[in-house]
């Protein structure tokens, strides 16, 4: 049986940020959700936007390369959410200059457009989404996942300025931009289009076990008492819910003839687990710059919540100044480590894992 372990996410771990984000999402409100990979952004989004009766859409902004690909995509994710017959008069009356609708359903933006046209299919699209949304009489939620990644091509915030002046204008359609913490003390005219800021910080640890606790029960399991099991399982993850995840799902696989987890069956979850990430591991410390992996290392080995102390400069062998700094700001950024009001804890608790094996 493989359960829908988010189901219970909201109910207990996040309870009071969900019926935040359905508040604010039932009133028209606009969202910024911050958090480390993992710690259930979307999913709250999701089910939250369910609960209000919405239509969802959404956009990966890693896959949007530049403003064109970045349009392809939202065509897309409107053709997916609307009636063809809609969308193909949409076409005839508005959208022909920019927007061709293909037999198999699908809008897509002409070719060779120059920047002035692609400009003008953006706006003309933003403007869709109010369109679609009174057409069909919901709420619209458009969800852009990573969206300071946009930031990579609009060196100068255009597409981003116009998304906040939307934000502010449109009445039924809701924005959701999810990305790191480290976005929250980015300020981009926050005072003309100012969006309400969710952060997901770590679970406390007495609430994720309430959740695995919730969760196994429906299977007839629990971790054995008497044992070292459940904290073992709470030390891996660190309350990172996703990791969480993870390890409930690879227990949930084996056979308990007493329903009893024993530690050995935790530690035999994490290893597994630890083996199938190794090669996600492996890549990702190959795309990041060598200070940075070099920093992540130490703070996986030797914790700190004052990386730029001296002694823990000298004990690491870590650049002083502006370099190090550089590489605080760039890990918190690709969502890797907290902030300082966190302690700089890796934010990926099983990678910290496999990095302290890896090093040991």
């Amino acid at each position: 049986m493989n359960l829908d372990l988010s189901t219970s996410l909201q109910l207990i771990g996040r309870s009071l940020e969900f019926q935040r984000i359905v508040e604010v999402l039932a009133q028209d409100g606009d969202l910024l959700i911050t958090g480390v990979p993992g710690s259930g952004r979307r999913t709250l989004v999701r089910v939250a936007t369910q609960e209000v009766g919405a239509i969802i859409l959404e956009i990966d902004c890693i896959r949007a390369i530049d403003g064109e690909r970045f349009i392809q995509l939202l065509a897309e994710a409107i053709s997916q959410n609307w009636q063809a017959a809609q969308i193909q008069d949409w076409v005839t009356n508005f959208g022909n200059e920019f927007f061709v609708f293909l037999p198999e359903g699908k809008l897509k933006l002409l070719r060779s457009l120059n920047q002035k046209q692609l400009w003008q299919a953006f706006e003309i699209l933003l403007n869709l989404l109010q369109f679609m949304a009174v057409n069909l009489n919901k709420r619209v939620v458009l969800i852009l996942q990573s969206f300071p990644h946009i930031r990579s091509w609009d060196r100068n915030h255009l597409w981003e300025a116009t998304f906040r002046q939307q934000i502010n204008i449109q009445t039924h359609v809701s924005y959701v931009l999810i990305a790191t913490i480290a976005e929250t003390s980015y300020h981009s005219d926050e005072t003309n289009y100012p969006l309400e800021t969710i952060q997901l910080s770590p679970l406390a640890s007495d609430i994720l076990a309430l959740w695995a606790r919730e969760i196994l029960q429906t299977q007839k399991l629990k971790f054995a008492p008497r044992s070292q099991a459940q904290q073992l399982f709470l030390d891996a993850v660190q309350g990172h819910i996703g990791d969480a995840m993870a390890i409930i799902r690879r227990l949930q696989t084996f056979s308990y003839p007493d329903g009893l987890i024993s530690e050995a069956a935790v530690q035999q979850a994490i290893e597994g687990l630890l083996k199938d990430l190794s090669l996600t591991f492996e890549s990702l410390l190959m795309l990041l710059p060598a200070n940075q992996v070099h920093l992540l290392e130490s703070l996986a080995l030797d914790p700190t919540d004052k990386p730029q102390s001296k002694e823990y400069i000298q004990k690491h062998g870590l650049s002083r100044g502006g370099s190090l700094q550089g590489s605080l700001t760039g890990l918190q950024h690709k969502g890797l480590i907290y902030s300082a009001e966190q302690g700089y804890q890796i934010a990926l608790p099983l990678l910290a894992l496999w990095l302290r094996q890896r090093l040991s």
